[in-house]
């Protein structure tokens, strides 16, 4: 066994003694365009779509923003909580039944949502939707290119982050401009529910049809040796810190127009500087694999994650100028960028794929919930500090804290 814990992958000369069926020598056709088509579409719909509609909701139902907005964030901790049960049957059945089912699911959900006459259906409506998440995100994606890619799993995960990223471009306007076209959010919601299903669900059924390679072994024995990864220290620690890391970059990013207009920034001037974190998030994404992947793991972990702390605390003392603002902006950006393939490539780098549906669903659980708990603690910590500056640097203290227990994650322990 190359690691000291865990799982590792079964080759073809071992399949071949124990009688299983050995991994696919060629990737199946149209896996990779499929999923980069639905990813952004199932992004943009379940994801993007809600903010630029948030404000009229709330003005033509009446109901309280804060109500509408919790039921949003309540759908993703719901889609971390139901990634870990979706994880166990990606392993044990692969991504087609799954995805499917999931884009089935979503387009049922988006629809209680754009018909709910009542809040508590409003509600329940995003639960559902949550469930759909966990069922169709870059959680069961990246299984299936960690099942299906072998060699050439890096550039994949980077193809389908770097479409799906272009998300907010794409839908934050095609949403905007339905509603001015429409008037009635719930017929903006209607329309993008129809094209979820028109492509999300034949794409799914007809690109995912094929043999799933993490059968070569057994169920059980796939799930007893991904529980003696979860429960090892390694685990707990990659977890925790990147929990942390998320909380920092997700509270950083809601709270970053608040903090540069208190620093005296114009609020149209903000808004540009924070679309710009996106340019840094794509430029993390395309440098991550020519340049990042050549360190070690443990190297390129302390660099990326180094990068939020270092860009966040930055933010919190520097007020200027504008362009050292505009660098700022774009090193965050970066760094969260580079983040999501950490996160995609943090099982395979440790104990290899197979029992990845299992172990990314564990590992997405606190990653996911800490992303929805962020808004919120920000803006608790914003006035418990009564500075925007003052938060910043806490979640500074926190990314530091994280960064230093993914490192011990990355440190291979020594076999006895």
């Amino acid at each position: 066994m190359s690691r000291s814990q865990g799982i590792v992958q079964p080759t073809e000369a071992s399949a071949r003694q124990t009688g299983a069926p050995a991994r696919p020598r060629t990737t199946p056709a149209g896996v990779l365009p499929g999923l980069c088509l639905t990813e952004i579409v199932s992004w943009g719909v379940l994801y993007y779509a809600f903010p630029v509609l948030a404000p009229a909701i709330h003005t033509q139902t009446g109901w309280a923003s804060t109500s509408t907005t919790a039921a949003f964030s309540a759908a993703l901790v719901v889609s971390g909580a139901a990634g870990i049960p979706v994880g166990r049957l990606l392993d044990g059945r692969g991504p087609h039944a799954v995805m499917t089912g999931g884009s089935v699911l979503a387009v049922a959900a988006v629809g209680l949502i754009a018909w709910s006459p009542t809040l508590p259906v409003f509600a329940a409506g995003w639960l559902l939707a949550g469930i759909a998440m966990a069922a169709v995100l870059y959680q069961p994606a990246f299984a299936a290119i960690s099942g299906w890619f072998e060699a050439r799993r890096l550039a994949a995960l980077t193809t389908v982050t770097l479409v799906a990223g272009l998300a907010s471009t794409v839908f934050a306007p095609l949403t905007n401009a339905l509603q001015a076209g429409l008037i009635d959010w719930r017929h903006v919601y209607l329309v993008l529910g129809a094209g979820l299903a028109v492509i999300t669900i034949p794409v799914h059924a007809v690109v995912l049809r094929h043999p799933w390679p993490n059968r070569v072994r057994s169920h059980r024995a796939l799930g007893d040796s991904a529980r003696t990864v979860a429960r090892s220290r390694q685990f707990v620690l990659l977890a925790t810190g990147m929990a942390l890391a998320a909380l920092a970059i997700y509270a950083a990013l809601i709270n970053m127009i608040p903090l540069l207009t208190s620093n005296g920034i114009s609020p149209r001037a903000a808004s540009w500087l924070l679309g710009l974190g996106g340019v840094g998030q794509v430029a993390g994404r395309l440098l991550y694999a020519p340049v990042l992947n050549r360190l070690g793991l443990l190297p390129r972990t302390v660099i990326s994650y180094g990068l939020v702390a270092l860009s966040t605390g930055a933010l919190a003392v520097i007020t200027g100028p504008l362009v050292g603002l505009i660098a700022l902006v774009l090193l965050t950006g970066l760094g969260r960028g580079i983040a999501t393939l950490l996160q995609a490539t943090a099982i395979p780098d440790r104990w290899g794929s197979s029992g990845y549906g299992r172990l990314s669903g564990l590992l997405a659980a606190p990653v996911m919930i800490a992303g929805a708990v962020a808004p919120w603690v920000g803006a608790w910590l914003a006035d418990l500090l009564q500075s925007y500056q003052a938060m910043f640097l806490t979640l500074t203290a926190a990314a530091v804290v994280g960064t230093i227990l993914l490192a011990i994650s990355s440190t291979p322990r020594r076999a006895a």
